[in-house]
């Protein structure tokens, strides 16, 4: 009997994730900052909600990966990357920039707010009280920015693939794009990049641009 073969989901356009992150953004969705991030820079769920403000350099514009939040055997562990590979130093381009500072803002807010509720962690993505945010309500914020938005609902893994368009869109140069997707030989992304048609780079260069980095 043949084996039966898993769907591959198809990713989202540069369209379908432009017209994503501008509903979050003009929603205030507070996790606008982690869809930046696991869309423009390919960070795994683990890694995004695992980020330490101490790995981020905002002047910089780069940020170090090398922890991950994940719930096993019923418990959240922060807690190294599995392997080296995993641990990189990620540039990022502008737009990633604006959404942490914003991020920024929000938990300073948070956390006066809370006053002696607040638990500091050092995380980048925090519920309003500052502990951890749980990776399946993630995926549920996800899910449901999708249907705000009248996206095509994917899984938030699948936007690792949708990152590499991005890039292209945003101009990004390879050799910086390929510390970004981490992979092992330019010419794997130097193939991406001529998947994308110029006409779509202009076009999604010009409304990410327009109003994404406000």
């Amino acid at each position: 009997m043949p084996v039966p073969r898993k769907r591959k989901v198809k990713p989202w356009s540069v369209e379908e994730a432009r017209t994503f992150l501008e509903s979050a953004r003009s929603r205030e969705d507070p996790m606008y900052p982690a869809y930046v991030l696991v869309l423009l820079l390919g960070l795994r769920l683990g890694e995004a909600l695992g980020l330490r403000w101490e790995d981020v350099d905002l002047d910089r514009a780069e940020m170090t990966i090398g922890w991950q939040l994940q719930r096993v055997t019923g418990k959240l562990l922060h807690r190294r990357t599995k392997t080296d590979a995993s641990d990189a130093t990620l540039p990022f381009p502008e737009i990633v920039t604006t959404a942490l500072r914003a991020r920024q803002r929000a938990r300073d807010l948070a956390r006066e707010a809370a006053g002696e509720n607040w638990h500091e962690t050092g995380l980048v993505f925090t519920t309003a009280s500052g502990r951890p945010v749980e990776p399946s309500n993630f995926r549920r914020s996800f899910a449901g920015a999708c249907d705000k938005a009248g996206v095509r609902k994917v899984h938030v893994h699948a936007t690792r693939k949708t990152c590499a368009s991005l890039l292209v869109a945003l101009d990004v140069h390879p050799r910086v794009a390929i510390q970004i997707l981490r992979h092992s030989q330019i010419s794997v992304t130097m193939n991406i990049y001529s998947e994308v048609s110029s006409e779509e780079t202009c076009r999604a260069l010009k409304r990410l641009g327009d109003h994404l980095e406000q």
